[in-house]
């Protein structure tokens, strides 16, 4: 079975750090490009970074560019994203979505999400 697990999430007052994992199962993680997406109450989704499928190339927006740092380890299955300096705008539910690297077969899986609250 696919799966991709997020965990780590929790709450933190502004300033304070949280790490987030996303560990993946059933499918080939080391050829998957993968991302942090995170989803607000009332809002869209936004993208918070990319790392490639063998975490060469990573990419950030810049809402969270300097404070999160995303990384990988295919060895172990897993993504993680290390958030620093954390702020209210922070809170959300972060997803991580895995797609394939390799363009012809088109696949795409989201985890459940982990909920980071943001408060004092």
């Amino acid at each position: 079975e696919v799966q991709l697990v997020e965990s780590g999430g929790g709450m933190v007052q502004p300033g304070g750090s949280l790490t987030l994992s996303c560990a993946a199962f059933g499918f080939n993680f080391s050829t998957y490009d993968m991302s942090w997406v995170r989803q607000a109450p009332g809002k869209g989704p936004e993208w918070v970074s990319h790392i490639n499928y063998a975490g060469a190339n990573t990419y950030y927006a810049d809402s969270v560019k300097g404070r999160f740092t995303i990384s990988r380890d295919n060895a172990k299955n897993t993504m993680y994203l290390q958030m620093n300096s954390l702020t209210p705008e922070d809170t959300a539910v972060y997803y991580c979505n895995a797609k394939t690297s390799i363009s012809v077969e088109g696949r795409e899986y989201w985890g459940q999400g982990t909920q980071v609250t943001v408060s004092s």
